[in-house]
C-alpha cells in the first residue's frame, strides 16, 4: 500500500499580538515546510519582513496569508527582508512592483544577488568548490543535471533603496525597531530589536530549534562572524523571538547557548575527523554528521558545515592543507 500523500501547506496568518502578524509561507524543501514573513502595522498599512520563496503559485500565497490578517500586498508600505536568501528575499520583486513600496536589505547582498543573476556560474562554483572537497566526479554530474535550469527562488534581482546597518531604524505602530548587523548565516543577515516590547525578528541567525548553516566562501570566516553575532543578540532585552521558521519562542539566552555549544560541538567533531590521518572535507561530512549514508542534501548541507569549520581553525592557525593535495586533505598544525 502506498504511503498516503502530505497536505500541501498552505499559506496562513497567525496573529501574535495586536499590530503583529506571523504569515507562515510553504517552501518546497524537505525537512524545511515553511518560512516566516512578518507583518507589523505601520499607519495606513503594513511593514512586511521577509518575503517567502519565488515558485510557480508563491505569491498567491502570500496574498493568502495577508487575506487572513485583513490586509493585501496594496497596505505593504515598506518592506525588509533580515538576509538575502530565496525564502527571505525572492519575492521582493513582485511585492515592490504590487505595493509601490521601498525595499530595505543590508548591502552585502551580493552572495545571492549575483547568483541569481547568474545562475549557471553559481552552479558551476559551487561544484568545483565540491571538486576540490573530494566530492565524487559521478555524484557531481548527477547534481549537475538535476540543478540544470532550475529556478533560483528569486523572481528578479531588486536593489534595496536603503541599506539596513547597525544603527538603523524602523517605524511602526508598534514602536522603534532597531537594526543590527548578524553576519554568520550569511552576510546580508541582520536582526530587528523592539526595545519598549522586548521583541526580536531574528531571521535565520536564532531559531526555535537549533539548526546552523553556514553560507560558505563568501567571507573569511563565516563561524567566527556567527558567534560574533550571537555576543550582539545576548546584549538586548528579549522576551520573545519571532524567527525565520517555526513558530515564536521565549528565552533568547538559551536559544544563543544551544547555537553556541552546537558550534563548540561541530568544531571538535571536525578536529577529531583529522587527527589520526588527512582527510578530504567531503570525507568528513559523516563523520560531522554521524550518518554513513549521505542523500544528496546532507552532502550539500554538510560540505557548507565542515568547509565553515575547517574555515575557522584555519584562520586560527590550527588546520592547513597538505602541501599539493587534489582534493585537497586537510590535517592538524603540529
Amino acid at each position: 500500500m502506498s504511503e498516503p500523500k502530505k497536505a500541501k501547506e498552505l499559506g496562513r496568518a497567525d496573529r501574535i499580538q495586536p499590530g503583529l502578524w506571523r504569515l507562515r509561507l510553504p517552501l518546497p524543501w524537505p525537512g524545511v515546510p515553511h518560512v516566516n514573513a512578518f507583518a507589523i502595522a505601520a499607519g495606513s498599512g503594513v511593514v512586511l519582513v521577509d518575503t517567502g520563496m519565488h515558485e510557480p503559485g508563491s505569491l498567491a500565497q502570500l496574498e493568502r496569508a495577508l487575506d487572513q490578517a485583513g490586509l493585501k500586498l496594496e497596505h505593504v508600505r515598506l518592506l525588509v527582508c533580515t538576509h538575502a536568501h530565496s525564502d527571505h528575499y525572492g519575492q521582493a520583486g513582485p511585492i515592490v512592483d504590487a505595493a509601490g513600496c521601498e525595499l530595505w536589505m543590508h548591502p552585502d547582498h551580493a552572495h545571492a544577488t549575483r547568483a541569481a543573476k547568474r545562475p549557471e556560474r553559481a552552479l558551476e562554483r559551487r561544484i568545483e568548490i565540491a571538486r576540490q572537497s573530494g566530492v565524487p566526479a559521478a555524484a557531481l554530474e548527477s547534481y549537475r543535471e538535476e540543478r540544470k535550469g532550475q529556478g533560483t527562488g528569486v523572481a528578479r534581482v531588486v536593489a534595496p533603496n536603503r541599506d539596513l546597518v547597525s544603527g538603523a531604524e524602523v517605524d511602526t505602530d508598534l514602536g522603534r525597531w532597531q537594526v543590527y548587523e548578524t553576519p554568520g548565516h550569511a552576510p546580508s543577515h541582520v536582526v530587528l530589536h523592539q526595545p519598549d516590547r522586548r521583541l526580536l525578528l531574528s531571521g535565520d541567525h536564532i531559531l526555535g530549534r537549533v539548526s546552523l548553516f553556514f553560507d560558505y566562501g563568501h567571507t573569511p570566516d563565516m563561524v567566527g562572524e556567527f558567534l560574533t553575532s550571537l555576543d550582539t543578540v545576548d546584549g538586548l532585552e528579549v522576551d520573545l523571538v519571532l524567527a525565520g521558521h517555526g513558530r515564536p519562542v521565549r528565552d533568547a539566552r538559551r536559544l544563543t547557548q544551544a547555537n553556541r555549544r552546537e558550534v563548540t560541538e561541530g568544531i571538535a567533531r571536525v578536529r577529531e575527523a583529522i587527527a589520526s590521518e588527512p582527510l578530504t572535507a567531503f570525507e568528513i561530512v559523516p563523520k560531522l554528521l554521524g550518518i554513513e549514508n549521505l542523500t544528496p542534501m546532507h552532502v550539500s548541507w554538510g560540505l557548507s558545515m565542515v568547509l565553515s569549520y575547517l574555515r575557522y581553525l584555519l584562520v586560527r592557525g590550527e588546520v592547513r592543507t597538505v602541501e599539493g593535495s587534489d582534493p585537497g586533505r586537510w590535517e592538524p598544525v603540529a
